[in-house]
């Protein structure tokens, strides 16, 4: 770049960091300015999260140099970063649930008289606070009764408390509505005025192309570039995300749709608000998508369906034969397998290796009879077979599962769930927070499985991949279906006109 070097707010220079096995950071530069939303992309495993981790000090660069304003930093902690006024938002939210929000935002440092808390002054501050960024939130309320969308704009207050010049923003929409994205953005754009900086790592090409001044990318742990978010586009940012052209988004796909295998018919919650009278029939080498805006109820439905909610009334038949699903093991009996949306939450298991990830929920044929010993090299056997056949990006099936990127931790998931044979799989958002690249990959696994003739139910919120995937639509608002449209004929349109049918409160 041309440009002088007081021009930046931010500069990384050279930035290495290695982990064993693994070279994460090799020679990264970026280089941010004053008042701009700055686009960080990359595939999962790119060495987007180590690269801010080293700025906000998580991680310690093993090589390279950062500047603020122009001087040369070290920044051996998050608290360091903090008083410098680099300030991170992470995307898994982590509030204090049962205290108020002006706790949350001073916790650690309250104004004091004396010893004592001055709650009035920490009122008056919160409400200061929240006003300039024209929140209308109460600084006594407490954070578990708020919304993500109002927690996450309270994590920006927060920083902003900080005086930061530099937010970081992780994810920051994978779990808001179209309405709540437009209100961050209306919020970003409010502070850059005063000349704050914003570091924005998303997946979401339309999103970074609206928000953002400027792109860098990133691949296999190397910049690849910084442009003006002005000259590219999607296909652009794609290509030179993987470095080869995704012409085709979607593989293609050659499974034939049979016989009806699940029949659901007229299931409904006992809980007010939740799904009522859903019913729809699943065939044999279907994709069936479901989809529908945040409320419609879909995870509800399907996790009623593999037996972690109750229901009050309808049923479910599978093979010709109704069944009582109770229970997640009463599911698996029946050919069931779910896959979770929340992979952190409720999917992996971040402390064990790839190895227990994947042959967890297939312990109990590994236990030879009459004896209590697992059978180890069929264990690793499997494991390896499950790495090789999924391209699990791993380097040891002895490496911690939380060490894998999003999309390696999702398919070594989907590899649990296949090694009992599923004839069934329950998807609910299987791409949510993973790059272009792994994207694909996971859509070649499902179409391969669905050619193979198991049965497949896809939640997606995100509109191409419900069309570019799915059999067939279900569409649902406010726990009812709406309507089930072709995959092949279906448009947006269509199905935003069948996901707001009943949502007059919802604005789209």
């Amino acid at each position: 770049m041309s440009e002088q070097h007081q021009d930046f707010l931010l500069e990384m220079r050279r930035i290495s960091k290695a982990f064993p096995g693994v070279q994460a950071l090799d020679e990264v530069t970026l280089n941010v300015r004053p008042g701009t939303v700055h686009a960080l992309m990359g595939e999962n495993g790119a060495g987007k999260s180590t690269l801010m981790k080293c700025l906000f000090g998580i991680y310690h660069p093993d090589e390279g140099e950062i500047s603020l304003a122009g001087n040369t930093v070290h920044i051996s902690s998050s608290k360091m970063a903090l008083d410098m006024g680099i300030a991170m938002i992470h995307q898994e939210l982590h509030p204090i649930p049962h205290r108020n929000v002006m706790d949350n935002i001073w916790l650690g440092r309250y104004p004091k008289t004396g010893w004592m808390v001055n709650e009035k002054a920490m009122y008056e501050k919160t409400k200061s606070l929240l006003d300039t960024l024209e929140l209308m939130i109460d600084p006594r309320e407490m954070v578990g009764n708020l919304t993500v969308s109002a927690i996450q704009t309270i994590e920006i207050a927060k920083a902003i408390s900080y005086n930061a010049k530099i937010i970081i923003m992780d994810e920051p929409t994978s779990s808001l509505t179209e309405k709540e994205v437009a209100h961050l953005f209306k919020l970003i754009r409010r502070i850059k005025q005063n000349g704050t900086a914003i570091i924005y790592i998303s997946h979401k090409m339309e999103e970074i192309l609206e928000i953002a001044d400027e792109v860098t990318i990133m691949r296999d742990g190397k910049g690849v570039g910084t442009w003006p978010a002005s000259e590219l586009t999607t296909d652009l940012i794609i290509n030179r995300m993987v470095g080869r052209d995704l012409t085709n988004r979607f593989p293609p796909r050659s499974n034939v749709p049979g016989e009806v295998i699940m029949r659901v018919n007229k299931l409904t919650s006992p809980h007010p608000g939740s799904f009522r009278d859903v019913s729809f029939d699943l065939h044999e080498g279907e994709i069936l998508g479901v989809g529908g805006l945040m409320g419609a109820q879909r995870t509800e439905l399907i996790e009623a369906i593999y037996g972690l909610r109750s229901v009050i009334s309808g049923s479910i038949t599978i093979k010709g034969k109704e069944v009582t699903i109770t229970s997640p093991h009463q599911a698996m009996d029946h050919g069931m397998a779910l896959l979770t949306e929340e992979r952190r939450k409720t999917g992996i298991v971040p402390m064990l290796s790839v190895l227990e990830n994947i042959v967890i929920a297939n312990q109990p044929n590994y236990v030879a009879k009459h004896r209590l010993v697992l059978d180890e090299k069929r264990r690793v056997q499997d494991t390896q077979n499950s790495i090789q056949q999924l391209s699990i990006k791993t380097p040891s099936y002895k490496t911690l599962i939380k060490d894998l990127s999003g999309g390696n931790q999702q398919k070594a998931l989907i590899a649990r769930w296949l090694l009992i044979e599923p004839d069934i799989l329950l998807l609910d958002e299987p791409t949510r927070g993973i790059d272009v690249g792994a994207k694909y990959e996971i859509y070649s696994i499902i179409a391969n499985l669905a050619k193979r003739g198991k049965s497949i139910i896809m939640i997606s919120s995100e509109m191409p991949e419900l069309l570019g995937m799915s059999d067939r639509i279900m569409v649902m608002c406010e726990g009812r279906m709406t309507g089930i449209l072709d995959g092949k004929s279906a448009t947006q349109v269509e199905v935003m006109h069948l996901a707001t049918q009943f949502a007059s409160k919802i604005a789209v």
